[in-house]
């Protein structure tokens, strides 16, 4: 009776267990961002935001079903600025622009 339960406790353990930047990188995946780029932006990301903004702009689906390679940095920058969060915004741009110089 309790035998699948415990099979399947150490998966939802695990899933749980997820930091914020794992999230903030494949909230930034699925919203078109390679994995490098993702990688890249949550790491300079992840120690500047709070855990609230790091889930708000982990959540962003603005970018879904758009090629981060035909969008321009206006079109970009005004996704994240739909947040209206001054600092969600200075942080990601400093972020994509570096990651962007470092590659």
């Amino acid at each position: 009776m309790f035998k699948p339960f415990m099979l399947l406790f150490p998966v939802l353990a695990a899933a749980g267990c997820a930091t914020p930047q794992s999230r903030l990188e494949t909230g930034l995946i699925e919203a078109g961002l390679s994995r490098g780029q993702s990688a890249c932006m949550a790491d300079r990301m992840a120690g500047q935001l709070s855990l609230m903004q790091l889930r708000r702009i982990a959540s962003l689906g603005n970018f879904r079903g758009e090629s981060v390679r035909s969008m321009s940095a206006s079109r970009f920058l005004h996704n994240v600025r739909s947040l209206d969060d001054p600092e969600i915004l200075s942080v990601t741009t400093r972020a994509a622009l570096g990651c962007a110089i470092s590659r």
